[in-house]
């Protein structure tokens, strides 16, 4: 090939390739010029011929409690809108007072003048969309409105409802915080708390997306075009909360906490066997002076535990030396120094003198404890460490929730550690646990030395498929041998019979468990506010449920007569669902009481009576009366209501019991159909008014 043809060729390459190039140059400024330069326009244009892509919203998954019920779901809320611009001025012009009149008439936001003179403005902009309820309502106002003039002509007066969703809670605020919430903010990142948050991946599902088209005024369909993706709602979880322990251990924490003026509380309620959470509750004070669910204490709330960690340093103790409960030590007269200024003190005035070892548990003796881990520890503190990072107590549980923080817990190492360390932390000074960590430890305790993490989401749903199971985890081999378990069972049955519970102690059944007291740093110095609290099992020689209660800063209180009292509460609660299981199986919590007749209004039952010719006979004066049969004659006998104290409404119809319940005061939740078969709060108790009270239907 000759140089000129080659030359030839190279150049007609160069051309086309220079071609392409500049080819490719004019779309690509095409392109720009369309999306940058003129994007506002063309999606003008796009909107006017009617087309839009829009995403599809997936259905948010249920939160359930432990038995199936709905804690949180996904109702339809509607707002009212209108296309001003659509419907012809005949239909306009002659239904636009009657429609102004009724949303002034129902909403109240703005007088019929001014939605007449706002409808026709807006229609002579030619505006197509326009809001005309501010909040958006239930499928029950729905239906009302459906009927308006204009709204029943649907798309012919272009007035449509707006379908939006809502989270409805149908416990109303039971375990408000631990349900939490979901939101978006401006930049479209998802913050929350509690369960909404923390399982969010499973919740949410995921949006669709589809090309629509309008077909009329605000009414669009999807294009399918191949890009239309379909949305997967969200899966269902279910916890392990019951809604009978959660609701009365709201009620028995709120009462002690307005009792004591306290600041905050928490409790959890957690199954010895399976450390499945049965109940979780934090309650503070708001600016009005209630206590209602913000921070979640309970699970993230760190804190110099107090005494309340000398079960932890009892078990190190008894795992570490030879130690028998009626050894003595030496507590004198309530003052004892470790290195000069480091003073220790107990709470009784002139001290305890000589204790035994058991004794030192029962009265939570400061002196007696820190000498004991002093004595067995001073020369390794390290090993005192190991013992607690044995017992779980140095590191995160891992816990279903979000928001977990690690324990704080010094090491010999730590440049902050000094002589004093070792003897302050042994009481529960100089680390900080949450009040999971702490009751956790407590549970293996009541679950003969075996730690079980905590949990409470026990599976994920579809509908009634489950897609995930979340079991009990038995965290590796025994905390402490066979032989701490039972001294520690027989030290914190003591705290209860004989110690600084002891005001709690019941005729029934055994508690095992341990008071706390610590004072709060506040500034950088320790004050006289303390942190209150109590944790232990029960029952004891059986343990069904372990517990913790934390009741802060109330007024002249400590953990004996402030948070102590809640767990007894609880406790009696928890018992008695207990034993109406064992003596009468899939009976409900009122059946353990003593047969109750069907009770009823007396009025109601003397018509029923006269217009069905029953027999009867009246025994009672009172407006109230309970009902026996006798052959074929009602008796009716009386029901008396006294002033505060809890009725029983066990066998009446949900009319009655809402209205006597709800006369005296209490805040009614109930669910099922039929007759009251059992009642949360129990009959005979006192109550005071704006308690919630749970009723189960059947």
């Amino acid at each position: 090939m000759s140089k000129s043809i080659r030359n030839s060729i190279l150049s007609r390459v160069r051309l086309a390739f220079y071609g392409m190039v500049g080819i490719a140059a004019l779309v690509l400024f095409k392109i720009l010029v369309i999306q940058v330069w003129q994007g506002e326009l063309w999606e003008k244009k796009a909107s006017e011929n009617g087309v839009s892509f829009q995403t599809i919203k997936a259905n948010r998954g249920n939160i359930l409690a432990d038995d199936g019920s709905l804690l949180a779901t996904n109702l339809p809320y509607y707002r009212l809108a209108i296309d001003p611009y659509f419907p012809k001025d005949t239909v306009f012009n002659q239904y636009v007072d009657t429609l102004a009149a009724l949303l002034a008439q129902r909403f109240g936001e703005k007088s019929k003048e001014q939605w007449v003179l706002e409808l026709k403005t807006a229609r002579a902009d030619k505006k197509r969309y326009k809001i005309l309820t501010k909040e958006p309502f239930d499928h029950l106002l729905k239906d009302e409105i459906s009927v308006w003039p204009m709204v029943s002509m649907g798309k012919k007066a272009g007035v449509f409802f707006e379908k939006t969703e809502r989270r409805f809670r149908p416990f109303d605020n039971l375990a408000r915080r631990t349900i939490g919430f979901v939101q978006q903010d401006s930049g479209r990142n998802i913050f929350g708390r509690g369960l909404e948050f923390s399982f969010q991946h499973v919740l949410a599902g995921r949006d669709g997306q589809a090309i629509f088209q309008k077909v009329g005024a605000e009414q669009w369909k999807p294009i399918n075009d191949g890009s239309y993706i379909r949305p997967e709602d969200g899966l269902d979880i279910q916890t392990t909360i019951n809604v009978d322990l959660q609701a009365h251990a709201e009620q028995a924490l709120q009462k002690v906490l307005a009792a004591k003026n306290a600041d905050f509380g928490s409790v959890i309620v957690m199954e010895v066997k399976t450390g499945a959470i049965k109940a979780i509750v934090n309650l503070s004070k708001d600016k009005k002076g209630e206590f209602v669910e913000d921070n979640n204490y309970a699970v993230a709330g760190l804190a110099e535990p107090g005494s309340t960690f000398k079960i932890a340093t009892m078990a190190a103790l008894l795992e570490e030396a030879n130690i028998n409960l009626d050894d003595t030590v030496q507590t004198g007269d309530g003052t004892y120094r470790f290195y000069g200024d480091a003073v220790m003190t107990d709470t009784k005035k002139g001290g305890h003198g000589r204790l035994t070892v058991k004794q030192v548990f029962e009265l939570s003796s400061n002196i007696g404890t820190s000498k004991l881990v002093f004595k067995y520890f001073r020369k390794n503190p390290e090993k005192f460490v190991e013992y607690l990072d044995k017992f779980g107590l140095t590191q995160k549980l891992d816990f279903q929730m979000l928001g977990e923080p690690a324990p704080f817990v010094k090491r010999p190492s730590d440049p902050t550690w000094s002589g004093a360390t070792l003897p302050w932390m042994s009481i529960g000074y100089e680390l900080k646990l949450t009040p999971l960590h702490t009751l956790t430890f407590c549970n293996a305790l009541a679950n003969d030395g075996y730690m079980v993490k905590p949990y409470i989401v026990k599976r994920v749903l579809n509908g009634n498929n489950v897609v995930k199971e979340f079991e009990t985890g038995v965290r590796g081999s025994r905390l402490v041998s066979a032989n701490t378990v039972a001294k520690m069972r027989e030290l914190m049955i003591g705290v209860v019979e004989n110690g600084t519970a002891k005001s709690i102690r019941s005729d029934y059944f055994k508690m095992a468990g341990k008071t706390g007291t610590s004072e709060k740093v506040v500034g950088g110095s320790y004050t006289e506010q303390h942190y209150t609290s109590f944790v232990g099992y029960f029952p004891a020689e059986n343990p069904m449920y372990s517990c913790i209660v934390i009741v802060d800063n109330p007024d002249g209180g400590y953990g004996g007569t402030a948070a102590a009292p809640v767990f007894r509460d609880i406790a009696d609660f928890a018992y008695s669902q207990r034993l109406t299981r064992e003596l009468t199986p899939n009976a409900k919590i009122a059946d353990a009481l003593p047969p109750v007749p069907k009770s009823a209004y007396q009025a109601d039952l003397n018509l029923l009576t006269e217009k069905f010719g029953i027999k009867k006979t009246v025994q009672t004066k009172e407006p109230w009366v309970y009902v026996r049969t006798a052959g074929d004659t009602l008796k009716m006998l009386g029901h008396k209501m006294e002033a505060n104290v809890v009725p029983n409404v066990v066998g009446m119809t949900m009319r009655d019991a809402v209205y006597i319940l709800e006369n005296k005061g209490f805040k009614v939740l109930f669910t099922g159909k039929g007759k009251v078969k059992q009642q949360s709060v129990l009959a005979g108790t006192k109550f005071t008014k704006g308690e919630r009270i749970l009723l189960r239907l059947g």
